[in-house]
């Protein structure tokens, strides 16, 4: 990490030479949503060591700003103060699609000045200083699958959400004809994104009407995570642009697929020059290092699965035969299981954890699969069963997943291993957020108990 002081005035020298005259900052919260502001350049000079004040309701209020009734941290008792957010400037990048201005992450502190418990990205850097103490390097990186839809917001809004038409028709999975189609699109995508700094490994159709898939490329774990949330937040700004609403739910309708969000991950030596999950002296060349990590995960599924799967929406995804998984299963190339080893050579040996959706909070998601795999390291477990051939979802030897929001949130809840892992005051305010969900879910009256009942009862 460079020098601070050093990056610090590069960047005010850089800025200003570009008679910079206004920055966006920006924060994530519990669901993975950015929440900003523009400053003039010259309130960023002055707060850009000492932080800035950031109305803490960003962690009081669900995804459409209703505030929550159940959150200790804050709320209608605490007068939603400010907290303070401090630029991170690693983070720092330019919005191409914005004239070039520049953008920085923060991160919020609490009172005495250390990472805030409830903080998502903070959370991600409490983890991965665990993993550097230990002398391991994590690399990770994300892909996601999402809809496309033609945007028609204002019908959406009048009560037409059902009216949404992706913007192209069919099954066309790795379509070239389908990416032609809507070229201008489908190369802004690659080539703004990588401008703004989040490089696109691969980009294609996936199967299912205006489907695309991006594999965001690799990097250090907490570039990984801010790369991944500034992937989904700029797809939606370019997709905007040209006339497209792009969703990242994890199941948009459901006669189609889900749209995934699986994480890629492997831990490097400090030295980031060997690939720890790799050992050439095994037959499948997978390192007892990655098995324990492996383990580790299949050992806290059932108790970590809300930052993997976040919304009631979530579980209509993980069902059986949507190319989701539903069981408590390793394999080795196998896309039926939660877990799906990769082993390759020295440098391209990782693990694929398939669990995770497109809707998730990538800080939340990185940080439980990193929590989870040093707790199987530091714990020494093994892999309770051989790895799974052929259909992940028959096989239920070590169980199976949460069934909805409501039940993987009270396994959370109570859970002394989710405690052990993120501290007690993230699990007490993430789990109360996720209980608010499901109460929000369970008082509306949907289109399908209409058609159902509404005539025939």
């Amino acid at each position: 990490m460079p020098d601070q002081q050093l990056l610090k005035e590069s960047i005010l020298r850089n800025l200003a030479e570009q008679n910079a005259e206004k920055v966006k900052l920006a924060v994530t919260d519990l669901d993975g949503i950015l929440r900003g502001k523009m400053i003039s350049f010259e309130k960023f000079v002055s707060i850009v060591e000492k932080g800035f004040g950031f109305c803490n309701v960003v962690f009081g209020w669900d995804a459409a700003d209703v505030a929550y009734d159940n959150s200790k941290y804050t709320g209608w008792h605490s007068g939603y103060p400010d907290a303070t957010a401090v630029i991170d400037l690693n983070t720092f990048r330019q919005i191409p699609w914005e004239n070039d201005t520049p953008f920085f992450l923060a991160d919020f502190r609490d009172s005495k000045g250390n990472d805030l418990a409830v903080c998502p990205r903070s959370l991600l850097k409490t983890i991965i200083r665990e993993a550097t103490d230990k002398g391991y390097t994590p690399y990770f990186s994300q892909e996601f699958e999402w809809f496309n839809l033609i945007d028609n917001t204002d019908e959406l809004y009048a009560g037409k959400f059902r009216d949404a038409k992706p913007i192209t028709q069919g099954m066309f999975g790795y379509s070239m004809l389908r990416a032609a189609g809507k070229n201008q699109y489908f190369n802004d995508l690659f080539d703004l994104l990588k401008k703004f700094g989040v490089p696109i490994e691969g980009l294609h159709t996936e199967t299912g009407p205006g489907v695309y898939e991006a594999a965001i490329t690799y990097s250090e774990i907490l570039e990984a995570a801010d790369r991944a949330v500034l992937f989904k937040s700029g797809v939606k700004q370019i997709a905007q642009r040209h006339g497209v609403i792009a969703t990242f739910m994890a199941k948009f309708n459901e006669n189609l697929p889900g749209c995934s969000g699986h994480v890629h991950q492997s831990l490097w030596a400090d030295s980031k020059k060997q690939n720890l999950f790799y050992d050439q002296k095994k037959v499948n060349g997978i390192s007892t290092l990655m098995e324990s990590y492996m383990a580790g995960q299949l050992a806290c599924l059932p108790f970590i699965l809300p930052m993997f799967a976040p919304t009631v929406n979530s579980y209509k995804r993980l069902v059986e035969g949507a190319w989701a998984p539903t069981t408590l299963t390793w394999a080795i190339d196998n896309r039926t299981t939660a877990l799906r080893a990769l082993p390759g050579g020295s440098s391209s040996t990782r693990l694929e954890t398939r669990v995770v959706g497109s809707d998730s909070n990538p800080y939340l998601a990185m940080a439980a699969c990193l929590a989870a795999g040093l707790y199987g390291i530091n714990n020494k477990l093994k892999l309770k069963t051989p790895a799974t051939v052929g259909n992940g979802y028959a096989d239920i030897k070590n169980g199976t997943l949460p069934k909805n929001l409501w039940e993987a949130t009270q396994a959370m809840k109570d859970s002394p291993v989710a405690r052990e892992l993120f501290g007690a005051a993230f699990v007490e305010h993430f789990t109360a957020t996720r209980e608010w969900e499901w109460r929000q879910f369970s008082k509306v009256v949907t289109d399908w108990e209409l058609k159902r009942y509404l005539e025939i009862i």
